[in-house]
């Protein structure tokens, strides 16, 4: 029997609970089949994948058509994890129209269970908008990286009382727009409990604290797999890249001093057809070895 999945009434019922929730991100089928074989409860197709996968230097360049490839890939591998669409840079910036179009995108091509929105007060119109044509949302707020001009780059946000009290609002603003969840990136982890204690739906932290409802890690962090930057939020469980770039240097010692392909990776003929191609050859072209 296929495992129960993770619906936003069991989200809500393990805050309730206080049972943390896990988010990581994943962005083709392979790893998404290992987040969900593991338990994970949550998976964001984040638009970190820019970064991740695609090789920019932010998440600004990816387009909602790449979005959607790797959410497809996602979504085809997952039986019980829950999957958020993360929507990308002017995706939903520019109008109620265009935000619902694009997330409907998300829930109908690649059978997403909700989308992610970056943004408080000034978004609450699109959020609003995009919740009444039936699209579970989740929120963002904190560092959020494609307002990172605005924000003067990767800083820690909500670090004043003045600022830590702003984002107290606008996270209320946002449960009362109707997410059913809210992520907090970089921020104290005083503000992140008291994000947390404020609000009646999940806080999922990524450098927000202990305090949060749930945790979120990028894959690419905690698997050692993106040696440009180590975020100080994140915990790298694994070294990934040195052990995959060793396997990838035994393979080129293996074929360079011919120790690959070994007899028990190679196919052979029966005796008797080796026999019959030999034979079957002109003259002047090498005889096909009939030795088994």
């Amino acid at each position: 029997m296929s495992p129960e999945k993770v619906t936003i009434p069991e989200l809500a019922k393990m805050k309730k609970r206080g049972e943390k929730i896990t988010l990581l991100t994943a962005y083709d089928y392979p790893m998404a089949r290992l987040v969900d074989r593991a338990g994970i409860d949550m998976i964001l197709v984040g638009d970190s994948l820019a970064m991740t996968v695609l090789g920019h230097e932010s998440t600004l360049p990816v387009t909602m058509d790449e979005m959607i490839s790797h959410a497809r890939a996602v979504t085809r591998a997952v039986e019980r994890t829950f999957v958020v669409g993360d929507m990308p840079y002017l995706s939903y910036q520019v109008s109620d129209e265009e935000a619902i179009r694009n997330a409907g995108r998300f829930m109908q091509e690649a059978l997403t269970d909700a989308v992610k929105v970056e943004g408080g007060e000034q978004m609450l119109d699109r959020i609003r908008a995009i919740i009444r044509a039936g699209i579970p949302v989740m929120g963002h707020l904190g560092l959020t990286p494609q307002s990172l001009s605005l924000l003067g780059g990767y800083r820690v946000q909500g670090k004043t009382a003045r600022a830590a009290k702003r984002l107290l609002d606008e996270a209320k603003m946002l449960e009362d727009a109707g997410v059913f969840c809210i992520v907090l990136e970089c921020v104290p982890s005083e503000v992140g409990k008291l994000v947390t204690d404020s609000v009646t739906i999940p806080t999922l932290g990524v450098g927000a604290g202990p305090h949060c409802d749930g945790q979120i890690l990028v894959m690419h962090d905690m698997l050692g797999l993106f040696e440009f930057f180590a975020p100080k939020f994140a915990k790298r469980y694994v070294d990934l890249a040195e052990t995959v770039t060793e396997a990838f240097q035994e393979f080129r010692r293996d074929v360079k001093e011919d120790r690959f392909p070994g007899p028990e990776h190679c196919y052979t003929m029966k005796q008797e057809e080796r026999e019959r191609l030999s034979a079957d050859l002109p003259p002047k072209t090498a005889r096909v070895k009939t030795d088994p």
